[in-house]
């Protein structure tokens, strides 16, 4: 049974003979306690081409100390990862496995590196005894673990690395600026800020072994997704981009603008980005919040089904929207089992948004008009579609299916299956697109509006929505080559794609009040409170439908898409 614990701490590297500064009257630490000496044993794991390292994550299996067994490092944010641990095994175990598919897809986890640490412990405590952050004074040899196969040997004689480490950790709820001000303390004696993000990222630099961006530090964003799209796949990006000529040039701005995390277009130059840089670049933020998601839906943190399901969508509506840059023939493939990937996701996400509402619907009817056990009647309609929806998703994420997919997406990363417009300026070609995209919600806004009230209407509105959706998403695509026009066509585009939302929301909600109405009358419950939330979600959708004549009038305007062109 694995258990996760969040670390937040700092890493220092320090000389041999640098002494440590005494901690006590920094901050709030009132006094420091020796809490005794450590002999660690770890052995990292990673895919024989650092899949892991190269999103700065570990994997280890290490005997001796307080904390023995496996442990995964999942990074968070810069100098917090969370540590999801499991008890001592002979092989790597299949709830952490599980978590790092998506990196390392079904590719064998090797041993690559063994680290032995001599690790002294120093409690800070406050004037009330309560334990504040733990300093590790470690002194560390590693080397490569092919040289250290064969059970009982010390790595004695054989290549590797040594050096001195120092890691302060908070404990418990502790603050981050009391972080700070031992940092200030460390550098005023001579220690100094790590050079590496981890042990195993100096290991694998100072034994040989690193490659690519597998040692360099990284950021995180807070769900635990790359803030700065760095990596393996941007490195090999760059190498193709390279020895592959022109038509990989594209491939190698966006991986460097990707890398950068910077708000001005990828590849820019004195030329400007083309149409491949701008593309790319958004194609590979959503291939790389799907990879990097993946553990996030696993573990079930809050809000990953939705954002990795967002992730999908978007990856998707670009190879739909960008085809003159993108080759539909390879594209098209993965747009279906995009598709497929983001209806596994939306089973329980769309049940719990659609509970929540109706949940907040009844709470706003007075208890004179709350006829019968409905909170009830809907709970227990909740709970049986709820049940075995997150086995089912964690099945699909252990299949074949899926992995197809990952591997597909790994590809894409490496080889983007460039057109010959994605060498062109990025303006036209992106402008080009999202207007088209446009032609197509237009046609379909005004299909709706001309369409009879009723089922017929109800099923434009909803495909005016999806034509909508698709329509911002082309525009936030092409915002580093338009800039504030794009930014601003995407904003009243979600305008009306909120709206019909909205107005779709109320068809998919009056159609499961008609359900409960039913299954309460034939308990003999009554079905008038459900009828009367029936007749208020038909109340808002004909409110949405007043409003989109005069909302469409003004998104509209020729001029917001005289604003996008070049």
């Amino acid at each position: 049974m694995a258990d996760t614990v969040r670390e937040i701490e700092r890493k220092y590297e320090a000389d041999n003979d640098t002494q440590l500064p005494d901690l006590a009257g920094i901050g709030p630490v009132a006094a420091v306690a020796e809490a005794g000496t450590e002999d660690l044993d770890a052995l990292y794991y990673d895919t024989t081409g650092l899949s892991l390292a190269a999103d700065g994550i570990t994997l280890r299996r290490r005997t001796g100390g307080r904390d023995a067994g496996w442990h995964l490092k999942l990074p968070v944010a810069p100098g917090v990862r969370d540590e999801v641990r499991a008890p001592l095994s002979d092989v790597p175990p299949p709830e952490l496995t599980a978590l790092v598919r998506s990196r390392a897809l079904d590719q064998e986890l090797v041993p690559v590196v063994r680290l032995r640490t001599r690790r002294t412990v120093r409690v800070l405590r406050d004037a009330a005894g309560t334990p504040l952050a733990e300093v590790a004074e470690d002194a560390v040899h590693a080397w490569p673990a092919a040289g250290a196969v064969g059970a009982g040997e010390s790595g004695a004689g054989r290549a590797g690395a040594r050096w001195r480490e120092i890691e302060v950790e908070l404990l418990g709820e502790g603050d981050t600026g009391l972080l700070d001000e031992i940092g200030r303390a460390l550098a005023a004696a001579g220690v100094r800020p790590a050079s590496a993000a981890s042990k195993l990222a100096r290991a694998l630099a100072e034994t040989g072994q690193g490659r690519g961006g597998a040692a360099a530090p990284h950021t995180a964003g807070p769900d635990g997704r790359r803030a700065d799209g760095s990596g393996k796949a941007a490195a090999k990006a760059k190498s193709r981009a390279k020895s592959k000529g022109k038509g990989k040039a594209a491939a190698k701005g966006a991986a460097k603008g990707a890398a950068k995390g910077k708000g001005k277009a990828a590849g820019a130059g004195k030329k400007g980005p083309t149409a491949g840089d701008v593309v790319l670049r958004y194609a590979y933020e959503q291939v790389r919040a799907i990879i990097e998601l993946e553990p996030a839906v696993r573990r079930d943190l809050p809000d990953s089904v939705h954002q990795m399901r967002v992730a999908t969508r978007r990856l998707r509506s670009a190879f739909r929207s960008y085809t003159k840059v993108l080759d539909r023939a390879v594209t098209r493939p993965i747009g279906v089992e995009l598709k497929w990937l983001a209806a596994e996701l939306g089973v329980e996400r769309d049940r719990e948004v659609l509970t929540g509402r109706l949940q907040e619907a009844l709470a706003g009817v007075p208890g004179t008009l709350r006829l019968g056990p409905v909170d009830a009647r809907l709970r227990i309609w909740s709970e049986r579609r709820r049940a075995g929806a997150r086995d089912q998703l964690l099945a699909v994420l252990d299949g074949p299916r899926h992995l197809s997919l990952l591997k597909s997406l790994h590809a894409f990363l490496e080889e983007p299956p460039l057109r010959k417009a994605a060498g062109r300026p990025a303006p036209e070609v992106v402008a080009g697109a999202v207007l088209k995209d446009y032609r197509r919600l237009a046609r379909r806004t005004e299909a709706a509006l001309a369409a009879p009230a009723g089922r017929e209407r109800d099923e434009a509105l909803h495909g005016a929505r999806k034509a909508a959706k698709r329509t911002r998403y082309a525009a936030e695509a092409a915002r580093p080559a338009l800039g504030r026009p794009a930014k601003k066509f995407a904003k009243r585009t979600k305008r009306v794609q909120q709206l019909l939302g909205d107005h779709q929301d109320s068809v998919v909600a009056r159609a499961t009040l008609r359900e409960l109405a039913t299954q309460a009358q034939r308990a003999g419950e009554g079905g008038f409170t459900f009828g009367l939330l029936y007749g208020r979600e038909e109340a808002l959708a004909a409110d949405r439908e007043r409003a989109l004549p005069d909302l469409w009038r003004k998104v509209s305007r020729r001029k917001h898409r005289a604003a996008l062109r070049p």
